[in-house]
């Protein structure tokens, strides 16, 4: 009696088991589905043109010796290849490659190197988890304040991380404007899967930074490393998915990266400044897949929110504020809460360094700086935008310590460009571009000055991103 496709493959799919590590078992052969056996060649598809040709690549030589010991010397494989067509109602075509792969050669393989696919993004390569995931271990859902603006994003994120393999919500789509909490909800999600699943691994990461390890492993003919270490992932987290918008072949390998871990059943969770559906330069057939599980938006947090987040906040720097002026700072802020926090950081500082109690007086002199700025909407946030944009260079980079010329540069305009188009205090300004002190500000000021009466081409460079920046101001607040 011939034997079933199904027996064929399980029998392979053992032999194969003992011989590569657990991860690479079940993110390259768990997938596979057997789907016939004629005439000495057995067919298996697999998810996409990319995942073929990874086993091509790398596990012909192991799918060789299974199949010439299942099915004999004469034995053949073919695949049939899931083509998708970036239309979801039509389903996915079934292409059979038009030639037939022989692992029977004349004589066998070459013993396998080892070495010769060793991956450096392998996990075993990272000595701290902490560092490859990027988890900020200070956002969780204990400190995280729910209101009616945030409660469908929080209880989804809570939702998932409780099944991170099983829940109807995947993928996981959050958004809304700057400093609303989704990078926390985020962030809080993956915590609490480490906390709950420590066999999981868990990978945050911006889009920025997805972009540029794209990038280098580009550069360094290193892509499927870099494709690997992502298909790895059990819950993978891209913040601020609109800036892949635009970048073609980022999008394209995101693309398999979503395709393959969501075939596999792995969590995937995104942010966004806007709804999928208001998302442009991102390619449709993504679009289309951020629509397939839940999408929850967060919006500015209402009056009452905005008083527990004050007090939260005071509670947990030891400090005691008056109810009447909590209430006061939270009928002032209604934008986001990341101004609101920086209307307390500022009213504490200036307490501390001005030995001043924190009273109505100080309230209303740091609102007037901080509310205006934000009346004018342009923030810091939105200044480090334009000038990363201008520079193609990461947000990392502008906070980070490096001395590259080309980085110092940028954070030095950052700095002068949020001096003149903001009222943040020379400290305020230093601690957005990562925790510098005001003297450092100051020189980054005069440095850029010097530069203004010494080199044309610089002059025409910072007019450049001034014409930028004013693009977001009311003619009335304009400055030259």
């Amino acid at each position: 009696m011939t034997a079933s496709c199904e027996t064929i493959w399980n029998n392979c799919l053992a032999a194969i088991k003992e011989r590569i590590s657990e991860q690479s078992f079940k993110t390259w052969f768990t997938p596979i589905v057997p789907k016939k056996f004629e005439n000495n060649v057995l067919t298996i598809q697999v998810p996409s043109q990319f995942f073929y040709e990874w086993l091509e690549e790398h596990y012909v030589k192991l799918l060789w010796q299974v199949i010439s010991q299942e099915i004999g010397p004469e034995g053949r494989l073919e695949y049939a290849i899931v083509m998708d067509q970036g239309n979801k109602k039509y389903g996915p075509v079934i292409i059979n490659l038009p030639t037939q792969r022989n692992y029977c050669p004349t004589s066998p393989p070459p013993a396998e190197n080892k070495e010769s696919h060793r991956n450096p993004f392998e996990l075993k390569q990272f000595p701290d988890f902490d560092q490859i995931a990027y988890l900020n271990p200070n956002y969780t859902f204990s400190n995280f304040i729910e209101g009616d603006c945030n409660q469908l994003a929080k209880s989804a994120a809570q939702a998932v991380a409780k099944k991170p393999d099983h829940n109807p919500f995947n993928p996981l789509m959050l958004y809304g404007e700057v400093g609303l909490g989704k990078t926390h909800i985020a962030q809080a999600l993956g915590n609490e899967v480490k906390v709950n699943f420590e066999n999981k691994f868990v990978l945050y990461v911006s889009s920025e930074r997805f972009t540029n390890q794209f990038i280098e492993s580009l550069r360094n003919n290193s892509v499927q490393d870099f494709t690997h270490f992502y298909l790895q992932a059990d819950v993978l987290i891209l913040d601020d998915i609109q800036f892949l918008a635009k970048k073609e072949k980022t999008q394209e390998i995101f693309f398999h990266i979503f395709n393959h871990l969501h075939q596999s059943g792995k969590q995937l969770v995104m942010t966004s400044d806007c709804p999928p559906s208001d998302l442009e330069g991102l390619q449709e057939r993504l679009l289309s897949r951020f629509k397939w599980g839940l999408t929850a938006d967060l919006q500015q947090p209402d009056f009452e929110t905005r008083v527990a987040i004050i007090k939260n906040k005071i509670l947990a720097d030891g400090i005691d504020i008056p109810e009447d002026l909590i209430e006061y700072i939270a009928q002032s802020v209604e934008t986001n809460i990341r101004e609101l926090e920086g209307v307390l950081i500022s009213m504490m500082a200036h307490a501390s360094l001005n030995k001043r109690e924190i009273d109505l007086a100080l309230a209303k002199q740091v609102l007037k700086n901080i509310v205006h700025d934000i009346d004018t909407e342009i923030s810091i946030d939105y200044l480090h935008k334009v000038v990363t944009e201008y520079f193609n260079i990461s947000l990392e980079s502008i906070k980070s310590k490096t001395r590259k010329r080309e980085i110092v540069i940028a954070r030095h305009v950052a700095m002068y460009l949020a001096k003149q188009y903001t009222n943040h205090s020379l400290q305020s300004i230093g601690d957005y571009c990562g925790g510098r002190d005001h003297s450092t500000v100051l020189h980054a000021i005069q440095t850029i000055n010097n530069m203004l009466s010494t080199e044309h081409k610089f002059k025409l460079v910072l007019e450049e991103l001034k014409r930028k920046v004013q693009l977001k101001l009311p003619p009335q607040m304009e400055k030259k």
